[in-house]
């Protein structure tokens, strides 16, 4: 195949921050998307913009008292579009991004960063109850529903003895009905644990010999069909989650993608059949 008949990856646009950004998401059903990170200072900032016209223009600035780790849509309701996201110090935010002074629900989430966030129920995708799954540092993953305080309505963490790994990837997933849905989780140390809500039990885990950078279904809103699990070194695995093996799981084939850590793989909502990974080198990756 001729460099030419490829897909191109184009830049579209490009801008310099003064910060460290963690997180990007689209603004839901707009031209707009927020960037979340930390300034030199120690402070976290959220920064609010849009395309106009093929530039970027800066809409809002929001700067917090801790840095910013990671965000998600996915919760909020497509009148509403609030914003959650966990920052350095384990606190778990909803910010309404046009009244941003003071969040529409805090809670102390956990006792160190919280590295990765996910969302699922809102936006019209995934059915049943809005909720958010926040995975940290202090090896703990908890599912909160906003319109619960303080507690987590499931917490899954290590059972006493057994040593407390840093979780750096969660994603929701097999949300096609009211009672259906699962959490699957990802490890420094390689560990991948699938989580059942429904029947709280931990249904699958597996270990991918590699830290695992980022997981995420190729839909959230249909019965588990496809996971992809992005690793420290360059590796990514595909999982057929259609079929589950009584011993030996879920079948899977991995590629070695990166010369470096794959740090993050994004599927195409249009079409579930295309992903991208995001490696160390600044290189990306568009898969079929």
């Amino acid at each position: 195949m001729s460099a030419f008949e490829k897909p191109q990856i184009i830049a579209h646009i490009q801008k310099g921050l003064n910060y460290t950004v963690f997180d990007c998401k689209w603004v839901p059903c707009s031209a707009k998307f927020v960037t979340m990170g930390n300034f030199a200072r120690g402070t976290g900032v959220i920064q609010l913009y849009e395309i106009q016209h093929g530039d970027l223009k800066l809409l809002r600035e929001i700067e917090k008292a801790k840095p910013i780790k990671c965000g998600t849509f996915g919760a909020t309701s497509l009148q509403q579009r609030y914003l959650a996201t966990g920052d350095f110090a384990g606190n778990l935010h909803i910010w309404n991004l046009e009244a941003p002074e003071i969040p529409v629900y805090s809670v102390k989430g956990h006792k160190e960063i919280i590295n990765t966030i996910d969302g699922v129920g809102g936006l019209g995708i995934g059915e049943g109850a809005p909720e958010i799954v926040t995975g940290s540092r202090d090896g703990t993953v908890k599912v909160w529903d906003p319109r619960q305080k303080d507690d987590p309505v499931a917490n899954m963490e290590p059972v006493q003895g057994e040593n407390r790994r840093d979780c750096w990837t969660v994603a929701f997933g097999n949300a096609y009905n009211q009672e259906e849905r699962v959490v699957c989780a990802g490890y420094d140390n390689g560990d991948i644990k699938l989580f059942d809500l429904r029947s709280m039990s931990l249904r699958w885990e597996t270990n991918i010999k590699n830290g695992v950078c980022s997981l995420e279904f190729d839909r959230k809103d249909i019965s588990m069909n496809k996971l992809v699990a992005t690793s420290l070194e360059g590796k990514f695995h595909v999982f057929d989650m259609r079929t589950q093996h009584p011993t030996k799981g879920f079948a899977s084939v991995s590629e070695k993608a990166h010369k470096s850590t794959v740090w993050q793989v994004r599927h195409l909502p249009q079409n579930r059949e295309l992903f991208l990974t995001a490696g160390g080198a600044g290189g990306l990756h568009l898969w079929k």
